[in-house]
């Protein structure tokens, strides 16, 4: 690579005796571009999705770029302008943390507005303005990338979303009949399928729906009187929506969410999102009623659709990095 690639730690205030046991120091992945230290550049942030980690996007791969890499490659190619690209790390033991703040999970959204945004500015010197900061992530991070520019348009004036988590009905449901159908095999008990799933050292054995319904509910519907923590959206037995449950989930779903923040929307200086037709999760669905519920708002933003699904399109970061790194300069 022409720029480097550091590796900082972090020690979260926020995130101390969090509620799973989570570290709280967090290892942070920092691209540094190849003029860095001759001016003050702008900061991209990228938020991984469910079950990912900071050092997992930057992992080497000889026959396959990992994103730091790619964008060296597109500023060396001229089709992306330098900026400190800087990936979070908001991994809990259920997978992922929505990058929201959650009595069942921990303070994850404090962890990137405040602490995270404050350590690399003054450490590298960069940022240092809305305007001169981007979000960007893919399905979950592409709803925390929504969820926290259209909520702190004061600290990131930019978004990109990659097949973000939206249209809750859509991408969700099956995932909360395969928790219920796992729970079977545990009497039925949701806390005993959760303590033998963060007792387990492999993971493998534990459908993938059923765990990130259970992480869902731990960041959308947490609940300190419940044995879990957090409630699920449905009967454990039968699969039926529990309707006062099942709001608080709607009302944190991007195409309930963002269209009511339409005068945080309109001072950001970009919102793109972007999504697969063949989006495994249907989340292109929840993409189109998004895009049209901004039009109807009057708020404007760039919706486009390809041709892949929701695990092969990492060549649309060569789209959402040279967009944000032109904003941004």
């Amino acid at each position: 690579m022409k720029g480097r690639l550091q590796l900082e730690t972090l020690s979260s205030l926020v995130l101390k005796d969090n509620p799973l046991g989570d570290p709280r120091r967090r290892e942070i992945p920092v691209y540094l571009p190849p003029s860095y230290g001759r001016k003050r550049l702008p900061v991209i942030y990228y938020l991984p999705g469910f079950t990912g980690t900071g050092r997992g996007v930057v992992n080497y791969n000889p026959w396959k770029e990992n994103l730091v890499e790619r964008y060296d490659r597109l500023i060396e190619q001229g089709r992306a302008r330098e900026c400190l690209l800087v990936v979070a790390d908001a991994f809990t033991a259920y997978g992922g943390s929505q990058y929201l703040n959650s009595g069942a999970t921990g303070r994850y959204e404090d962890f990137i507005v405040s602490e995270l945004v404050s350590f690399i500015e003054d450490k590298f010197a960069a940022g240092g303005e809305p305007r001169r900061r981007a979000l960007m992530g893919k399905s979950s991070g592409g709803f925390g990338a929504l969820t926290l520019a259209s909520r702190r348009p004061d600290v990131f004036g930019h978004a990109f979303a990659h097949s973000a988590d939206m249209g809750f009905k859509a991408c969700y449901f099956a995932d909360l009949l395969a928790l219920v159908r796992a729970l079977d095999g545990f009497g039925g008990s949701p806390a005993r399928f959760a303590k033998a799933f963060l007792a387990s050292r492999d993971k493998e054995g534990f459908a993938h729906g059923a765990i990130n319904a259970l992480a869902m509910s731990a960041c959308y519907s947490p609940n300190a009187r419940s044995p879990l923590g957090f409630d699920l959206p449905c009967d454990p037995r039968t699969g039926e929506t529990i309707p006062s449950v099942w709001r608080r989930w709607e009302a944190l779903d991007p195409i309930v969410a963002l269209p009511a923040r339409g005068a945080a929307l309109k001072r950001l200086g970009t919102l793109a999102f972007d999504c697969g037709r063949r989006d495994e999760a249907f989340l292109n669905l929840g993409a189109r009623r998004l895009s049209g519920l901004l039009k109807s708002r009057g708020v404007r933003h760039l919706y486009e659709e390809h041709d892949r699904g929701h695990f092969d399109m990492n060549e649309r970061y060569d789209r959402s990095l040279a967009l944000l790194s032109q904003r941004l300069n």
